[in-house]
Parts: structure tokens; C-alpha cells; sequence
């Protein structure tokens, strides 16, 4: 698909991703088009008429079908009236990152999983930076894979958060490196509310992989150990490195009494102690198993990467302690966009908690989180549209119960409900859109409206 030169190319979606993809695809020659349903952002639109690139807003026109092949965003569902048209008159849908990722001179690293992939994509780039490594780091999280390709070249490595729904259009997207960090019921709603779509969708991250490239994946995760089963059989398969905290794998990584051990080469290499690692929680020590496979099958030394996995930090909205306040912990775990993130987070706090939890429903099972909230949680607040269903799966499993209307509300009742050596945390489960831009919007205003108490 390199030689694009004269093909029409309609990209649905003219957000960040959509914008960088016409740009790229155009400076390679294609006649390109961008539709979308809602409003264009005004940066973007700036960005486009800089480029001479058409478009259109708040509707898509009898020009939006008229594509040799469609470029779509993330945010635009399989059935969205443009792609089922699209389906039905053979004209073949790709991915940004796919896309994107036909004019790479770079080895692709990429990441995905239900929870766990910023974090660790995070941990790689400041990784390769500890070792003095070119990397270039996108995709799912900040810069949209289409901007980094014209800095890409073999030396330097493009690592890549990866979405279920940026995999699901992808044809040849084919990484060097993939890792699957676990699979659990999320973004359901996409995927007609059935567990078995969203697995296929994360599994095709593999899916072009061949001998000479790897699978890194959780051999704790019971979904992902089943789907991986077969794969050791297929000769045209990745190799496969699991990173395990219970069991000592064959190959790849695990826990030897308090020890990080890195298997890869018929030899054990020790990396650091796990109360080293300096990320609390048995998730992100998983996180960093999977990035010290990653780091190692890159050659970086294991001074680096024990350096690393001792003074990566983490990531804004993910578990960020914001403020404590007469010794109460205020805690932003905007980025916990699912039931199983908020578990997690639960699990990682060991005071007692005033949870915050809501937003938009993406079909969640709450009831998941009952014995963590009966636990850990004296009051719980919801937010959101997801109100009523929590209101109806969790509410009796704490002491107590409340609804807010605003999250600036939500944070003045848990700063009245919370006790010295507590922790309110904002962690919603839920995607955002009902009342925020995105998670990182939320979790701005949950920092400002604790800033202000």
C-alpha cells in the first residue's frame, strides 16, 4: 500500500489522528478527503486548510462515499452508517495506525490491553531514555501515530500504545515487539455487548507477527492463557515470552522470592528486587515485567532497565496522588475507564476509601467491584450517566451512599465524608463523555476542584 500516488482516500473523523492521517497520506500523493459527522475542532481545520486538504463538518455528503478506500478514527463505531456503506460496497476500512504504519522505517513496539497500557508504554519510553535509545512514542496515547512516521528510521524505535478499536481495522500492521498486558470486559458497547468480539479484536495485535518477532504476554491473565495456548503450535508464529508473578515460565519473565528474573536466552538474569520497582501494586509489577522483556529483547543493558523499573514514576490521571489534606490522600485514577482498573486500585490502596466512581456506562458489571467496595469503602459517590446502574448493582455494599451532580460536587462531599489516614479517590470506571473531552479533562477537574478545598 506504500504507493498511494492519485488514490482517493476518504478519512472519517477529522479529530487529532484523522488530521494527521490526511496530512501524511496526502504528502504522499493521495487525493485526499476528510468527513465528519459532528464539528471539527478548530486547530485542526487550521491545520488542514495549511495543507490544502478539503473537508467537511456536521454531516457526511454523497462526496464522503466516493473513496477508492476510507481511513477511519478510533472514536468512529463499525456501525456508523459511512463504514456499514462502506462494508457493503467492498471498499476496504483501515485503521490510522494502519495507515500510518505502511511508511515506518522503524521497528514497531506496541502495547495493548484492557488496563496497563499507558502505564507500561510510558515505562518503555522512559526505559529507552535511561539507555540513551532514539524512541518515538504514540498512538493511543498523545501523538497520533501519522505525526511521528516522518521522524521514523531504523536506529530509532516507535512505541505504541494500541486500542481494540485501532486493531480492528488493521490488514498488514505487523509489530516487531507486541505485548498483551491482560483482557477484560470493556468497551463492550462496540462490541455488541459480547466478551468474545472484544478478545478478537485485542488477539489481532499478533496477528501478522511472524517467527522472528515477539509476543510478550501475561500467562496470569486466564482469558490470555487460553488464547495463546494454540499459538506455540503455529510454525509461522511469533515467539512467544510470557511474564508470570505466580509460576516460573520456561522463557521470558518471573518472580523467584523477591526477585525480578528475566529467562530469554536458556539463562536467569536477575533485575531487581520487586520492592525495588518503583510502582506500588502486583498490576504494575506486571506492567514491568513486561516492559523489562521488552527492553531486554531491545539489547538494553540491565542496569538500565533495573534503573528504570526503580524510577519511573507513572503517569498522569493513573493513580496520581494530587494533594493530602489534614491526612487525608486525594487520589486522580481518571484514566481507570473500567471495572477491572478500578479493581486494581482498590486493590493498591490499604486505607480506608470515599470512591468517586461514574461517567458514561460502556455496559459495566459493577456487582465485579462489591467485594472491593465492601472492603475498602466506607462511602461511595456516584457521577454520571452510570448513576442509576450503579445505584441499582453497588450502592447497599457500602456504608454509605450518594449521588452528585457535577464532580466539583462529588470532591466537596468526599472531603466531608473523608477521616485522617483515608484516601478519596476518583477512579469512575466508566468512559467520560457524558460530561468531560476525554479522561484527561476529568481528571484536570478533579485536581482543580481538590486544589480549591
Amino acid at each position: 500500500m506504500k504507493n498511494i500516488k492519485d488514490r482517493n482516500i476518504v478519512i472519517v473523523g477529522g479529530a487529532r489522528s484523522g488530521t494527521a492521517a490526511a496530512v501524511l497520506l496526502a504528502s504522499k500523493g493521495a487525493r485526499v478527503f476528510i468527513t465528519d459527522i459532528g464539528a471539527i475542532p478548530v486547530h485542526q481545520k487550521n491545520i488542514l486548510t495549511h495543507n490544502e486538504i478539503p473537508f467537511e463538518e456536521n454531516g457526511h455528503t454523497e462526496r464522503a462515499r466516493k473513496a477508492d478506500f476510507a481511513v477511519v478514527s478510533p472514536g468512529v463505531p463499525d456501525n456508523a452508517p459511512l463504514i456499514r456503506y462502506f462494508a457493503s460496497n467492498d471498499i476496504k476500512v483501515y485503521s490510522e495506525i494502519e495507515a500510518a504504519c505502511w511508511f515506518s522505517e522503524s521497528p514497531v513496539y506496541a502495547v495493548t490491553g484492557s488496563n496497563g497500557k499507558t502505564t507500561t508504554t510510558s515505562w518503555l519510553n522512559h526505559m529507552w531514555k535511561q539507555a540513551a535509545r532514539p524512541a518515538l512514542v504514540g498512538g493511543n496515547i498523545g501523538t497520533a501515530v501519522s505525526e511521528l512516521i516522518p521522524q521514523t528510521s531504523p536506529d530509532a524505535t516507535l512505541i505504541l500504545e494500541v486500542s481494540s478499536f485501532q486493531l480492528d481495522h488493521i490488514d498488514t500492521f505487523r509489530p516487531k515487539v507486541a505485548a498483551l498486558l491482560n483482557i477484560t470486559p470493556d468497551h463492550l458497547n462496540r462490541y455488541q455487548n459480547k466478551f468474545e468480539h472484544y478478545i478478537a479484536s485485542k488477539m489481532r495485535i499478533m496477528k501478522n507477527q511472524q517467527p522472528d518477532d515477539y509476543l510478550v504476554f501475561n500467562y496470569d491473565d486466564p482469558v490470555l492463557k487460553e488464547q495463546v495456548a494454540g499459538i506455540g503450535v503455529r510454525p509461522d508464529g511469533p515467539q512467544l515470552l510470557p511474564f508470570s508473578l505466580l509460576d516460573e515460565v520456561s522463557r521470558g519473565a518471573f518472580i523467584r522470592g523477591e526477585e525480578i528474573i528475566l529467562r530469554l536466552d536458556g539463562k536467569d538474569e536477575p533485575v531487581a528486587g520487586v520492592d525495588e520497582v518503583g510502582l506500588r501494586g502486583n498490576h504494575n509489577l506486571g506492567n514491568s515485567l513486561a516492559a523489562a522483556i521488552m527492553g531486554r529483547i531491545n539489547e538494553i543493558s540491565l542496569p538500565a532497565i533495573r534503573d528504570s523499573l526503580m524510577r519511573f514514576e507513572g503517569v498522569e490521571h493513573r493513580l496520581e496522588q494530587v494533594r493530602i489534606i489534614n491526612g487525608v490522600r486525594y487520589i486522580n485514577d481518571s484514566k481507570a475507564t473500567n471495572v477491572n482498573a478500578v479493581w486494581y486500585a482498590l486493590q493498591s490502596i490499604k486505607s480506608p476509601v470515599v470512591l468517586i466512581l461514574g461517567g458514561q456506562d460502556k455496559g459495566n458489571d459493577y456487582k465485579e467491584l462489591s467485594e472491593q467496595i465492601k472492603k475498602k469503602v466506607h462511602t461511595l459517590i456516584a457521577i454520571g450517566q452510570a448513576r442509576e446502574v450503579i445505584r441499582s448493582q453497588v450502592s447497599r455494599d457500602a456504608l454509605y451512599y450518594h449521588e452528585a451532580d457535577s464532580l466539583e460536587e462529588a470532591v466537596q462531599l468526599a472531603h466531608r465524608k473523608a477521616r485522617k489516614g483515608e484516601a478519596v479517590l476518583l477512579s469512575p470506571a466508566c468512559a467520560s463523555f457524558d460530561m468531560f473531552d476525554d479522561y484527561e479533562h476529568r481528571g484536570k477537574v478533579f485536581k482543580q476542584a481538590v486544589m480549591a478545598l
